[in-house]
């Protein structure tokens, strides 16, 4: 028998398995800053710090690039939850700064990464809608309720996908849920601002007819 070709065989497999769990390790490790950085952007931007938000983000970006020339292959799964909280992160910041949300190519991440990314931005707009809201400005919050209703929209017909990108179809439920629990406030808002519109006109027009 040829043991002694069989164990030089094997120490061979054993060494590229050692290189592949390096590999998977440095991605586990690296991409929680990728996390860290995206979640911490996302604070700075409901706290309308937008330039810590980019600077948060770039980093990220970089950091990403990096850890894709690790993430090949078999890897690239452990890219998805990262690259998911940079999607969001991003798509957050760019409506915050009233610019278009980056397309998937230009963020430079997978398409799975980029349809859950934009589900978790709708949970997070709805944040920004009641910060508008408390702050008394009905048409923002009504205009940042149009951009989430118009994402679930076009993000709807990918449940089909499910079994490509797990958990698709649960972010696009909860996306659902948001949006109906936000409509009701969006509307009672706009009703409530139009009111006191109402009120100070007419109080207007008493005080110029005394």
């Amino acid at each position: 028998m040829n043991f002694e070709q069989i164990e030089e065989s094997l120490s061979e497999i054993s060494k590229e398995l050692d290189e592949v769990e390096g590999k998977r390790e440095k991605l586990l490790r690296e991409s929680r800053d990728v996390v860290s950085l995206s979640a911490k952007a996302i604070t700075d931007i409901h706290s309308m710090n937008l330039k810590d938000a980019s600077s948060k983000i770039d980093k990220a970006k970089e950091l990403l690039e990096e850890l894709r020339k690790f993430g090949t292959q078999d890897l690239h799964r452990y890219l998805i939850v990262p690259e998911t909280e940079y999607v969001e992160a991003s798509a957050l910041y760019s409506i915050a700064m009233k610019k278009p949300i980056p397309l998937y190519k230009e963020l430079e991440v997978t398409n799975v990464s980029y349809l859950l990314g934009l589900l978790d931005t709708i949970g997070e707009i709805k944040r920004r809608i009641y910060d508008e809201i408390r702050r008394g400005k009905s048409s923002e919050a009504s205009e940042l309720f149009r951009i989430m209703e118009q994402l679930y929209i076009l993000l709807l017909p990918f449940a089909v996908y499910d079994r490509l990108a797990q958990g698709l179809r649960r972010k696009l439920d909860v996306a659902r849920i948001l949006i109906e629990d936000t409509r009701s406030a969006v509307t009672e808002e706009a009703r409530r601002s139009k009111l006191i519109k109402s009120i100070e006109k007419l109080s207007k027009r008493l005080s110029s007819n005394e």
